[in-house]
């Protein structure tokens, strides 16, 4: 059916069917300016259920828009099959569909496609492809791999269980007539106000799929048996694609691996204008978050806002209008400074000219609280004693996030009365230090346990404000040289750790303190090990462990930061 909203000039084709090589149908929801003329296209694919309105700023700037559900979801038909096995064929659909649309009678066969997490994972696949009509993309917020999701083997059940129960089951119950909730607004609405204690706190997770429909179920257990497998390859993909991308990711989005995504086009994509011209934009947002300037609790400032449809629009003027807006000369990267408020530009992601600064680990003895000994420190250690704290499984650290489960810039001092964290600090800054790009831990430890997780979190204390989260970075203790292979500890032997901490840009303003936190545990973000050295994805069984960090000349456990000298 066709009708024009009153007044806006915007035509509406509902369940609009086209059809795949294979002969199942999919249907999508087509937005398009009322006029007599042909307008570029913009596609966006989905398995959460298909836009039916939302759309009218791209439509009034001159696009036709097509939003689709993906095979097996919603109004399509066909087989859903999710994305953590290689081959879902949503590659080809997605060819298919840009191809149909290219050919409709409103479309002057220019093609682009846009949407973020799962719609950007979609768009990666089709592009490896090579549509003819496809001219640029606006992927983002999607990292390199599927193990990029869960880190260094753990899983992550506040995001992914929440993700399987209220985002991906209900549309499957709905279509086996299986009893509801049938939206993912109901079950959003049964999570938060009633189950989601219930799941989270589920033992052993492998057990959970039972609790899933067919068609998610068996794809749940599989990835839990093998969260070592790379069923996305984008590192291959990148050189098989002949288009620009537009990225957006935030330091405090747990899917911004998708910065990867800049390096390998630059290096390797398939023509000189998808690797001269892809752009990333970073900014201080989560994956729920992106343009915004307030998360959770934190306020950015007003600089840290940006119209993310206006940028996508503008990107799209230029590659699929021709107009020349500037887009194509401007720097491949923007990130946001946290704590100056300044946006910043750079040729590379992370960007080059930062030095290394070392900042030492020391204590004695009694860094386990916020105000005991612990010290940052620029000078190599001396001999010290050890630092040690118990890590019971049965009462791991709390996540500090939202019922969402989307991960939030979070005010630490809401953690200091546990007692299994250390704290390490610097005096208060002479000076101002810009922190940018990947932070590393050089860790030094023990535990009583063949196998445990240690977690490294950098902190910006206002002495004024809050101490807020600037990064964090974690390691299984078994796979801490190799996702695919196990190395156990040997219980009390002193081990080297090496921590990369997520992506950031910070300036750690004068009389703030840099602050480093170490502890065990991060639930439910992160699964809880379970010192056992068993798997703990299949296992009940949990033991308290004992964690020594030794900060010393022989073992100089240290943070790593890369700094800009420039400021």
């Amino acid at each position: 059916m066709t009708k024009a909203h009153g007044g806006l000039g915007i035509l509406e084709e509902k369940e609009v069917p086209v059809s795949m090589r294979d002969g199942v149908i999919l249907r999508a929801n087509v937005f398009r300016p009322d006029a007599a003329r042909t307008f570029p296209g913009l596609l966006v694919r989905t398995p959460y259920g298909k836009a039916t309105g939302g759309l009218e700023r791209f439509v009034r700037a001159g696009y036709v828009v097509a939003a689709q559900d993906a095979r097996g979801r919603d109004a399509s038909d066909g087989e859903y099959v999710p994305f953590t096995v290689e081959d879902t064929g949503d590659a080809e659909d997605g060819y298919d569909t840009v191809e149909w649309l290219a050919k409709q009678a409103y479309c002057n066969g220019d093609v682009g496609t846009m949407g973020a997490s799962y719609n950007a994972w979609m768009q990666w696949m089709l592009a490896k492809l090579r549509p003819p009509h496809l001219l640029a993309m606006c992927a983002y917020s999607i990292p390199l791999e599927l193990t990029e999701v869960d880190w260094c083997g753990a899983f992550r059940p506040g995001r992914r269980v929440r993700w399987w129960m209220a985002s991906i089951a209900p549309d499957l119950r709905r279509r086996q007539g299986l009893p509801g909730p049938h939206t993912k607004a109901e079950a959003a609405k049964i999570w938060d106000e009633i189950e989601h204690g219930r799941w989270l706190g589920f033992m052993p997770w492998l057990d959970l799929p039972r609790y899933l429909p067919k068609g998610l179920a068996e794809y749940a257990e599989d990835w839990l048996r093998h969260p070592n497998r790379r069923a996305w390859k984008f590192v291959e993909a990148h050189k098989e694609i002949e288009v620009p991308n537009l990225d957006f990711s935030g330091w405090y989005d747990h899917c911004n691996g998708t910065m990867g995504h800049l390096d390998g086009m630059q290096k390797n994509a398939r023509t000189e204008v998808a690797r001269t011209q892809t752009k990333l934009v970073l900014g201080p947002w989560n994956h729920s978050g992106l343009g915004k300037r307030k998360i959770g609790e934190i306020d950015f400032g007003p600089q840290a806002e940006l119209d993310l449809p206006d940028l996508i629009i503008r990107w799209f003027d230029h590659w699929l209008k021709g107009l020349d807006n500037g887009v194509d000369r401007e720097p491949p990267v923007r990130y946001f400074v946290m704590g100056s408020a300044k946006w910043k530009r750079a040729t590379t992601w992370p960007p080059d000219g930062m030095r290394e600064a070392f900042y030492y680990l020391a204590s004695e003895g009694c860094a386990a609280q916020v105000e005991g000994d612990g010290l940052l420190t620029t000078e190599p250690p001396e001999e010290a004693p050890c630092d040690v704290y118990t890590y019971d499984p049965n009462d791991p650290v709390p996540t500090l996030w939202t019922r969402a489960l989307f991960t939030v810039p979070s005010d630490r001092r809401q953690l200091e009365y546990r007692q299994d964290m250390l704290y390490y600090r610097t005096s208060p800054l002479e000076e101002d230090v810009e922190v940018v790009g990947y932070p590393e831990v050089v860790l030094y430890a023990s535990s009583s346990a063949p196998d445990t997780d240690f977690f490294a979190r950098l902190v910006n204390e206002d002495p004024d404000g809050p101490a807020l989260e600037v990064c964090y970075g974690m390691v299984r203790a078994r796979h801490r040289h190799s996702l695919d292979r196990e190395e156990f500890l040997t219980p009390g032997e002193v081990t080297e750790f090496r921590i990369k901490l997520g992506a950031t840009a910070c300036r750690f303003l004068k009389g703030h303190r840099i602050r480093l936190e170490i502890t065990s545990s991060d639930f439910p973000n992160h699964d809880r090990n379970h010192n056992t050295g068993r798997n703990d994805l299949a296992d009940t069984k949990c033991v308290t462990a004992q964690q020594k960090i030794f900060h010393s000349v022989e073992h100089p456990s240290r943070l790593v930061l890369r700094v800009d000298a420039d400021i």
